[in-house]
């Protein structure tokens, strides 16, 4: 699974933002990090995750292949299978 365009486009801009993909026996799992001592948020609307991290929005169309999308501790993690 590929991270949505907003996410990358702000890891590949030096951005505190760090992408990570674990791939497992039975399922797929891209961590997003936005950084130390930043509290994320994650609401999804219709076909459209919106993640408040800090003070910035990042908007982007659900995966088709999600199966999960959740936010901890500052850590956006987005499953599939």
């Amino acid at each position: 699974m590929e991270a949505p365009a907003p996410l990358r486009s702000a890891a590949d801009q030096g951005e505190d933002v760090t992408i990570t993909q674990r791939n497992y026996d039975d399922e797929t799992v891209l961590v997003v990090d936005f950084g130390q001592g930043v509290d994320a948020g994650l609401d999804i609307v219709g076909d459209t995750a919106i993640v408040v991290a800090g003070d910035r929005q990042f908007e982007f169309e659900v995966p088709p292949e999600a199966t999960e999308i959740t936010t901890n501790d500052g850590i956006l993690e987005i499953r599939s299978s």
